[in-house]
């Protein structure tokens, strides 16, 4: 439930304003006048604050700058009369989020509040996402065995400290967004918002008014000013998934966007200065939508200066079974011992085409967690489609790893089967080192030494 902190010196219009906001579900704090929402403002915390601005001795444009000083990620709404808007737009350059004039508009003051929480969420989620960035999206945590995923690796550390648009393509569930992420965090933009936008997933209209924003009556329903994601991510990253859905309409703007570095609300004449680095993302070829007239050729090239290509998982065999000890280890709770890996499982897993990529192996895996019995992963707790797969031939936890390894030296397979089972009794020791030495029956010593290969 959001708290907000409501001023006015009048108390009839807290009254109002008071059991309006509560009839909403708000939590409201009111002060009657300036002095005695400083104190309050010193004491608590609030996720909007809505003051009067002609108060005394306390006005409203002090209670600001209070309150930007002391409570930045608080969002604060001003309210003027029609005298006084010169004094609000001075509020907006100090901080404030918007201003309702008064006597008001229920609605519109409703919807301003509305927006105004929702931005204050926004900012938060987005400074939790920088600590999450730093952690979750170093290239480290990306599973990259296989040569195909070292190589997307190597590119994410060539093009994150550019500014260059970069175009990843991918199977549905392959790793797109994790793969923006990465670049994203790598990138001098990292302290920055990185805000993504799926361009298939909505409609045309809805679609322009996201990217772009709109100003207030510019369509039905255009109640007030909104800020485009472009704008949102100024200084930061803006990531565009799906770009080849995007209506040609709006694919025009977009190229304006990318070669003036500007944005025009829609609805308005007025052109807004952005700096916002674009990483793209497609499942399907541009090229063939080039030739089928539904994607422009200037936009295109502009687009790919630089691609990125994430092969599906059925062609990097190499990534299924460290996936599968990720997911392990992310979905056990601390304390506990990620269940084993049957070895017929391995062998089933890899043998398997994953239609979903990525994403479907992390579902199947949760779904084989939930089923477990006696903490060990057996096939016939898999997902029934992925259970019944023949296991091939080429399978590498399979018997014929030996067929496979044909022109492999004796010591290069036993290294490759032997780095394999380090990696499950570690994630099964849940990373601990001393448990992991005794479980294998080496000395530390010893497994540190093999630990490079095992980890890499």
């Amino acid at each position: 439930m959001a708290r907000i902190l409501l001023i006015d010196d009048e108390p009839s219009i807290l009254s109002v304003l008071s059991a309006l906001l509560k009839a909403e579900g708000y939590e409201v704090t009111a002060a009657l006048g300036g002095e005695k929402a400083k104190a309050i403002l010193g004491a608590e915390e609030f996720d909007l604050m809505i003051s009067d601005i002609r108060m005394s001795p306390i006005n409203g444009m002090e209670l600001l700058k209070l309150a930007h000083d002391e409570r930045p990620s608080m969002s604060v709404i001003m309210l003027t009369a029609y005298g006084s808007v010169e004094t609000a737009i001075e509020a907006l350059k100090l901080g404030a989020f918007d201003y309702v004039t008064k006597p008001f508009k229920v609605d519109e003051l409703l919807i301003t509040v509305q927006r105004a929480l929702e931005y204050n969420k926004a900012l938060n989620e987005n400074a939790d996402l920088k600590v999450q960035l730093g952690i979750k999206y170093h290239l480290e945590n990306i599973v990259a065995e296989s040569p195909a995923m070292q190589n997307v690796c190597d590119m994410i550390k060539r093009v994150a400290p550019t500014d260059t648009t970069i175009l990843i393509y991918g199977e549905s569930g392959t790793g797109k967004e994790l793969v923006a992420k990465a670049i994203h965090a790598q990138s001098r933009r990292k302290d920055k918002k990185f805000l993504a936008v799926n361009c298939a997933a909505l409609p045309e209209p809805l679609l322009e008014s996201e990217m772009f924003g709109h100003i207030k009556g510019a369509f039905t329903g255009a109640a007030a000013n909104k800020e485009g994601l472009f704008e949102a991510a100024s200084g930061g990253t803006i990531f565009l998934d799906e770009i080849g859905a995007m209506p040609l309409s709006i694919q025009s703007k977009l190229l304006r966007v990318l070669q003036e570095k500007e944005v025009r609300r829609v609805g308005s004449n007025e052109n807004i200065p952005i700096d916002a680095r674009v990483l793209a993302a497609t499942n399907t070829r541009l090229e063939q939508l080039l030739e089928e007239a539904k994607f422009r050729e200037d936009l295109y090239y502009r687009l790919s200066v630089i691609p990125i290509e994430i092969k599906p998982i059925r062609e990097r065999v190499e990534d299924i079974l460290p996936l599968v000890y990720h997911v392990l280890q992310k979905e056990t709770p601390q304390g506990q011992t990620p269940p084993l890996l049957d070895p017929e499982v391995c062998a089933v897993l890899e043998s398997y085409s994953w239609p979903g990529n990525v994403r479907e192996l992390e579902n199947a895996i949760k779904h084989a967690i939930t089923f477990a019995k006696d903490n060990k992963i057996t096939k016939d707790v898999l997902p029934q489609k992925i259970a019944t797969t023949t296991i091939k031939t080429t399978s590498r936890s399979h018997i014929s790893d030996l067929d496979a390894s044909k022109g492999k030296s004796l010591k290069a397979f036993i290294r490759a089967k032997e780095k394999e089972y380090l990696q499950q009794v570690l994630v099964h020791t849940g990373g601990d080192k001393e448990e992991a030495a005794k479980s294998l029956k080496i000395s530390l010593a010893t497994l540190y030494r093999k630990l490079p290969d095992a980890q890499e």
